[in-house]
């Protein structure tokens, strides 16, 4: 039931992933992390992996955990100045409001990362903008000095990126709004009533925002903004929804060792209460635009586990990587122990995925699919968005049956 190349805790619940960094040839890896605990609970620390690469991730020693004024260590972001001092800005919560939280900042005791010494606390929600939900910064480095965006929500259904500046990381100064949208805006895509984690980053020279969709306590699914960025402003020329499903959640923004723009999901669903675990994150992603489309690809990375392409679609054990170009009216069947897990049709406008108990739909117009099976994991991808969902498979092997379908186990020795 545990998937081989999605991260997933050793034993607790694992949330939003952040912090992802390459440093000395390795990647870091820091997420919300409740030890103990197979279910979220208020009290997140700050889980810590590391690895050679983005599928080979080992869990090290808690970063950052409750006390010394934090009840909670909420998501964050880790960033490196040019004297190679780096820092975790990060999302403090206390009862009774945690969800106005305040932006601490951590320091590394060492250039192993594994421990960290807290600070000051260095931003709080501001005033007159009636805020009922503060938290997540995101920061980048600007051709001078620093930037911090982060999220918010007011009472009256404004989701917004708040935005901050810096010449030293030390001392910030709170600038305004850099964008917002109200939830009455429903054309061509809502957005929710608080921006979650919002990013503003630039893909192939130009800008987006990047959050999740938050809605009166109920999590739905990452959407973007496509536009211009200057001076703690972002200029919105179009809206998208990237990811669909009820797996993907909470996209955390992080350049790979070759400058790619990615992203990494937080997948809700996949578990093993019994065994001690619960929650993993989506293999990363590759960001591309075309046009006005955010595509998000699986990182390349993946390919060298690939093993060589089976014949007959009988893959031998749980994790598989699918190129599938379909017709019109095909579909694609996984099974387990001679027992349907689940069935991929593509229509005219979509690809629907039906499991027993429900169905999963994601646009599609055409041109390759890429369906990655991990045991539990379960995601799909083409040019016009990304859907995952758990599954249960019945046995210990997978089989995919479908035409046009290319069909690579994955294992560790590649």
């Amino acid at each position: 039931m545990r998937p081989a190349f999605h991260f997933v805790a050793e034993s607790g619940w694992i949330n939003d992933p952040h912090g992802i960094t390459v440093k000395d040839g390795e990647y870091h890896l820091f997420y919300q992390y409740v030890p103990d605990s197979t279910i979220w609970a208020p009290n997140c620390h700050w889980g810590h992996a590391r690895g050679s690469d983005l599928f080979s991730l080992e869990q090290l020693p808690v970063a950052i955990e409750p006390g010394d004024g934090d009840e909670g260590i909420w998501t964050g972001s880790l960033v490196t100045d040019d004297n190679g001092d780096t820092r975790i800005f990060y999302t403090s919560t206390a009862q009774p409001n945690i969800g106005i939280g305040r932006i601490r900042v951590a320091s590394p005791v060492d250039r192993s990362w594994i421990e960290w010494d807290k600070g000051d606390f260095v931003a709080d929600a501001p005033s007159g903008l009636d805020i009922i939900a503060y938290r997540d910064p995101f920061l980048v480095k600007e051709a001078v000095g620093w930037r911090m965006f982060v999220g918010a929500g007011s009472s009256d259904g404004t989701a917004m990126a708040l935005s901050y500046s810096s010449a030293d990381l030390d001392t910030w100064e709170y600038e305004g709004v850099a964008l917002q949208r109200s939830t009455n805006d429903r054309e061509p895509v809502w957005l929710g009533a608080l921006w979650e984690c919002p990013q503003i980053f630039d893909v192939d020279g130009r800008h987006l925002m990047v959050s999740s969709v938050w809605d009166d306590d109920v999590l739905h699914y990452a959407g973007y903004a496509v536009g211009s960025y200057a001076d703690g402003r972002f200029d919105p020329s179009s809206w998208g929804r990237l990811t669909y499903g009820p797996s993907y959640y909470a996209p955390s923004f992080f350049r790979d060792a070759e400058g790619r723009p990615c992203l990494t999901f937080w997948m809700r669903g996949i578990a093993d209460p019994d065994s001690g675990w619960a929650s993993a994150h989506s293999v990363p992603h590759i960001l591309t635009l075309e046009e006005n489309r955010l595509v998000a690809t699986p990182h390349p990375d993946l390919e060298k586990y690939r093993s060589s392409a089976v014949v007959g679609g009988d893959l031998p054990g749980l994790s598989g990587d699918i190129i599938w170009s379909p017709s019109t009216g095909e579909s694609l069947r996984v099974t387990s122990a001679g027992k349907t897990v689940f069935v991929l049709d593509a229509d005219s406008r979509n690809l629907i995925a039906k499991t027993d108990a429900e169905s999963f739909e994601v646009p599609y117009l055409g041109g390759a699919v890429r369906i990655i099976l991990d045991a539990q994991a379960i995601e799909i991808s083409s040019t016009w968005g990304i859907l995952a969902f758990a599954a249960t498979p019945e046995g210990p092997t997978y089989s995919v049956e479908a035409l046009h379908a290319t069909i690579y186990p994955l294992d560790r020795q590649g």
